[in-house]
């Protein structure tokens, strides 16, 4: 499928092109033009990223409509509370140049292990989301990096529930726990370091199997995720892979395949438990 439905109805096209760690400018400034030029019509971006201006001045100077590009962006963790949220997303907001945003996420959870009051710093931020949401400043609001425990403490509390939980996932780490609830719940799983930072391009199974069907292992990967009805959200710098990685959705695997990958032994982690950032 070429686009998800979200519970709010929706659509978000079902591949997203990442922005993580690409340098804001020109360099920012061409990946999304080429990624835009190649068909992909979900960015993903965040404040933390420090590149949304970069995002930004590549969509307004694209050809595509505005309104046929999904743009996302994140409440970044030192601005977590109402009021600060309210006005880091208008901060946003500027620096993209656009006059919505199709979703905004929290960006990580704030956990017991920052705060003693974390549950009500995450009700706080997400209400300010509800509030952007409301007022139609944006399309659909989110989560990031939410484990059950942080979602059990924030749904009851809740007005809307988050439509989006971004997570990390990829061969080797499919959390099925977290997947598990937010099927549940309607909530749908993207897959940020959908490719394990680079680490899944040196496992010699997956280069195996990847030639057998005469694909990258990105490719690979990438098919794998949207056969599992995840979002992945690929990034690179380099034309030929943005373009390559975009080209997953004529693919068919294998049953016996897409087992193998399902139940591969951990691997290719970033380690980052949402318990445990310090940051």
């Amino acid at each position: 499928m070429k686009h998800y439905k979200l519970q709010n109805g929706v659509l978000i096209p079902s591949i997203g092109f990442g922005t993580w760690q690409i340098a804001d400018g020109e360099q920012t400034i061409q990946a999304v033009s080429k990624a835009l030029e190649v068909g992909y019509r979900h960015i993903d971006t965040a404040a933390v990223y420090g590149n949304e201006k970069g995002v930004g001045k590549a969509i307004n100077e694209s050809k595509v409509k505005r309104n046929d590009i999904f743009v996302t962006t994140k409440l970044w963790n030192t601005d977590r509370g109402y009021q600060p949220a309210i006005e880091a997303f208008e901060k946003s907001l500027e620096r993209l140049g656009l006059d919505y945003i199709d979703m905004y996420l929290l960006h990580w959870p704030c956990s017991h292990s920052q705060s003693i009051d974390w549950k009500a710093k995450n009700l706080q931020s997400w209400q300010a989301l509800e509030h952007l949401y409301t007022k139609g400043l944006v399309r659909a609001i989110g989560v990031c990096n939410f484990l059950p425990t942080h979602l059990d403490a924030l749904l009851p509390e809740a007005t809307i529930t988050p439509m989006v939980n971004q997570v990390e996932y990829h061969p080797g780490f499919t959390q099925k726990e977290v997947v598990d609830y937010c099927a549940a719940k309607d909530i749908l799983i993207e897959a940020w370091s959908p490719l394990g930072r680079g680490n899944i391009m040196k496992n010699s199974l997956l280069e195996d199997m990847a030639s057998k069907y005469h694909i990258t292992v990105a490719q690979l990967t990438l098919a794998w995720i949207l056969y599992n009805g995840h979002l992945p959200l690929p990034k690179s710098v380099t034309p030929a892979y943005i373009k390559s990685n975009f080209e997953v959705f004529d693919i068919k695997l294998d049953p016996s395949d897409i087992a193998i990958l399902d139940n591969l032994e951990y691997f290719g982690s970033s380690e980052l438990h949402p318990d445990k950032i310090d940051f």
